[in-house]
């Protein structure tokens, strides 16, 4: 009990530290204090699977949850990239975008954080989490957006992306990397004029992101992923009582496709990317979910390809 109450009491004084510190990195984004990091720790690359000197079919940016932390970690530990990466070798695909630093700075790199994840690894899950509200919370939306879409931008471009281009880029986001991936559509289209296409994993986010630039949002869900339904809850903007938020928009305009991978959860072991458990079609959650985004990104380029032709 006493165990109990001291972490109790310590939990009070991180939430308040945690939601002083969540908006540091976007004002000193806005401000100019400090500029986005660009380069990548020796022998990461900047992208995998398809070989840069010929055009992929699509780029694929992973945005991970709320348990990414560095650049090349994971909440499975790359299983889900390296999955997608075996079975659709004509992606190219990146994965070490921060979706929560604006600065592009990996929060498991930076001295303190590294003595906090020894000694206080609560203060690391809810750094996270609260940067998606600060990216949610609309005095500050604006700025994140723009940060985090231009990082996904400049990442795009050191793995070869050629703006103009016309290679569809696929933003495939974990829960509450969909409010990052939400955010950066217009800074995307802006300054890379790309076919977007956007595939949510158990998406947590608030709706109220402008969807007019990506041409199509597949939504990947569950009856039993209750984290994403309390997304649906708290944010009004998807409520279907609020018709002129952006979700509710992009849903009357048919680019809101849902998919149902029931009865997957978000987290444990019958995660959405879980490789020990298995539906009743065989696979396992992981192979399921890879095999769906795969077949999405597929059956999009096949239409491209076909629009493309019947073209004068």
């Amino acid at each position: 009990m006493n165990g109990f109450l001291l972490w109790a009491g310590g939990l009070g004084p991180a939430l308040l530290a945690e939601a002083l510190l969540a908006r540091y990195e976007v004002l000193a984004y806005g401000a100019g204090w400090r500029a986005p990091a660009t380069e990548l720790p020796k022998g990461v690359p900047y992208a995998r699977g398809a070989a840069p000197d010929s055009p992929p079919d699509a780029y694929l940016v992973y945005l991970d949850g709320i348990g990414k932390r560095r650049v090349h970690d994971s909440r499975d530990g790359g299983a889900l990239v390296k999955a997608l990466i075996a079975g659709a070798p004509e992606l190219r695909v990146l994965g070490q975008v921060q979706p929560y630093s604006p600065l592009a700075d990996p929060l498991a790199d930076r001295p303190v954080w590294a003595w906090l994840r020894r000694h206080a690894g609560l203060v690391l899950f809810l750094h996270n989490v609260m940067q998606i509200f600060v990216a949610a919370d609309h005095r500050y939306r604006p700025l994140y957006n723009r940060a985090v879409g231009s990082q996904i931008a400049t990442q795009l471009r050191l793995a070869g992306y050629r703006p103009d281009s016309g290679i569809p880029v696929v933003l495939l986001s974990y829960s509450g990397g969909a409010q990052v991936a939400t955010g950066a559509v217009d800074g995307l289209h802006a300054q890379l004029r790309s076919p977007l296409l956007l595939i949510t994993l158990g998406g947590f986010h608030n709706g109220a992101n402008d969807l007019t630039h990506a041409e199509h949002l597949h939504r990947l869900t569950s009856a039993s992923d209750r984290i994403e339904r309390v997304g649906t809850w708290i944010f009004p903007q998807r409520w279907r009582l609020f018709r002129s938020s952006a979700w509710n928009r992009a849903c009357r305009a048919g680019k809101i496709t849902v998919h149902r991978l029931d009865p997957a959860t978000h987290v444990g072991p019958r995660s959405y990317i879980s490789p020990k458990a298995w539906p009743p079609d065989g696979r396992s959650y992981l192979d399921r979910t890879a095999g769906t985004v795969i077949a999405l990104i597929r059956a999009h380029h096949n239409a491209t390809a076909a629009s493309d032709d019947l073209l004068p």
